[in-house]
């Protein structure tokens, strides 16, 4: 309707998958980095998790496009299935023969045993991806985890990729579950889009769409960014309704006035500035509005109206997850491992970690602000100690006690099967068991960004964080490159590194160039 108004080309928010639109944000760049390593393994689960709208569908169709042109995907859309249905979908989707009509758990396993052996017999690997995991019961999890036993004497058959919610996380640590958990070898949660990247996102969207002024202010953006919460979806609808609103009223930018209106039309009631974790009204008025109707849409209602409140957490403290390695498990008692004064732990745990960067840390302000003041930013995540080991930087991790008392301890190094962390100033080494009993996986680590960086460094750019990136590269290489030359370069390191081959490089990539050209930086001890 106002794509003409506009100059448009075509409607530069539709929710539609157009991978025209795409829009992959650091941290979306990072989850593909590290499921695609993680398929470079052989066997075990990989786990995607994401609240609505935040793009697990997005990193899923990059991944499918950059698999290896070795593997057989099968892709199962709708798990809400029984374990038999299940299998029977698996072997429609990967065109393994089975009788016509069976319901037999032992046919189904014994049809899909068969395709994966000839499969492996001429060289091909197989992935089963699952979307919308979280609606698996536990039944048919087990299920799953049984066909990951499906195997030669050299390598597992199959590997698994599962995306959904983070009510999936809640599942897979049921107890009943606890063998499958311990078999995913690489996690990683998506979490919302920060302030910059909702900037760059509605940029994109509108350039994509033929616009190439400025519709949204910095004022507006950072509107839209608070109502949404930095979810790319909401953002669709909110930006749509507002350029539908801003077309009515005859107006050639978007005010802030306008999103507030289209906010209060989406939700039906006074729109309230609040953070994504207490939208759930939001998220019913966006699937009302888009005219959801029918039995799954219903569902999605029930969904969104029983949907747990998630805890609040700061922007710049957005949870990120990885693991690149399974949990190892001990039958020894863990040792009790608390805080004499859980409350001012964290302040400690901080004010140590600024210590070892020969910051100023000053106790009750906000951490990552801090740093950000001193030339540094932070990198949160939840991941595992293998993750954190591979940063080689301390990190203040997020424990609970043996009351379940919330606290924290720096991360300063590593031990034989486990961490040294200190904690009340003390250093105490854990086991790895020890530590998964205690710590959920929340980290946080500071890290140098070169001057001039805003989000990613693209080598074919100019300014003074692509030089810095082309002085580090000739550190490494002896070469002073530029431009197409220089992206192959940090491509050829990336892949080197285990990282996203894409020759644009990120916080990842940044500290590890740190670390290769022997900067001062603190890395962690080693016992």
């Amino acid at each position: 309707m106002y794509n003409s108004y506009f100059s448009l080309d075509e409607n530069p928010f539709s929710i539609a998958p157009d991978p025209r639109f795409l829009y992959m944000s650091e941290q979306h760049r990072e989850a593909l980095a590290h499921l695609t390593f993680a398929l470079k393994t052989e066997g075990g689960f990989v786990l995607l998790t994401g609240e609505v709208g935040t793009g697990k569908t997005t990193v899923c169709r990059c991944l499918l496009e950059q698999l290896p042109g070795d593997l057989n995907v099968a892709f199962v859309l709708n798990p809400k299935l029984t374990a038999g249905e299940l299998l029977a979908t698996v072997c429609d989707e990967l065109d393994a023969d089975y009788p016509s009509g069976t319901t037999s758990i032992k046919v189904l396993v014994d049809a899909i045993n068969r395709y994966l052996l000839d499969a492996h017999a001429v060289g091909r690997r197989t992935v089963l991806i699952i979307d919308e995991a979280q609606n698996l019961s536990a039944e048919v999890l087990e299920q799953i985890r049984l066909l990951t036993n499906l195997e030669t004497n050299q390598r597992k058959l199959l590997q698994i990729v599962m995306l959904g919610q983070p009510e999936l996380r809640d599942l897979l640590n049921r107890p009943e579950l606890r063998q499958l958990s311990q078999r995913i070898t690489a996690r990683y949660h998506l979490g919302p889009l920060n302030r910059q990247e909702v900037t760059a996102y509605i940029d994109h969207r509108l350039g994509v769409a033929g616009y190439r002024k400025k519709l949204f202010s910095d004022q507006v953006v950072g509107l839209i960014y608070r109502l949404t919460g930095g979810v790319p979806r909401l953002i669709n609808v909110l930006c749509d309704r507002a350029l539908l609103g801003t077309y009515v009223q005859g107006l050639d930018k978007v005010t802030a006035v306008t999103v507030k209106n289209a906010a209060r039309e989406v939700l039906g009631e006074t729109a309230a500035i609040v953070p994504w974790h207490r939208q759930r009204r939001f998220l019913l008025g966006v699937a009302l509005v888009l005219g959801i109707a029918t039995g799954l849409g219903l569902a999605l209602i029930w969904q969104l109206l029983t949907m747990p409140r998630q805890a609040a957490a700061p922007t710049q403290n957005r949870t990120q997850s990885i693991t690149t390695a399974p949990v190892v498990t001990t039958t020894a008692t863990p040792a009790v491992v608390t805080s004499a004064n859980p409350a001012a732990s964290r302040e400690q745990a901080y004010a140590e970690l600024f210590q070892r960067w020969n910051l100023t840390y000053r106790s009750g302000a906000d951490p990552c602000e801090q740093a950000a003041r001193q030339g540094l930013a932070c990198l949160s995540r939840q991941g595992n100690l293998g993750s954190l080991l591979r940063l080689d930087r301390p990190a203040v991790l997020e424990l609970t006690d043996e009351q379940g008392r919330p606290f924290a301890g720096l991360l300063t190094g590593a031990a034989n099967n486990g961490a040294i962390l200190q904690i009340d100033g003390r250093d105490t080494t854990l086991t790895t068991a020890q530590l998964a009993k205690h710590w959920n996986g929340a980290a946080t680590l500071l890290w140098r960004p070169p001057v001039g960086y805003n989000q990613l460094i693209h080598p074919n750019r100019q300014g003074p964080a692509v030089g810095w990136l082309a002085d580090r590269i000739a550190q490494l290489t002896g070469n002073r490159l530029a431009g197409a030359e220089l992206a192959q370069a940090v491509k050829e390191y990336q892949r080197n590194q285990g990282l996203l081959a894409d020759g644009i490089a990120g916080p990842e990539t940044i500290i590890h160039l740190d670390t290769s050209t022997g900067q001062p930086v603190p890395h962690l001890s080693r016992n």
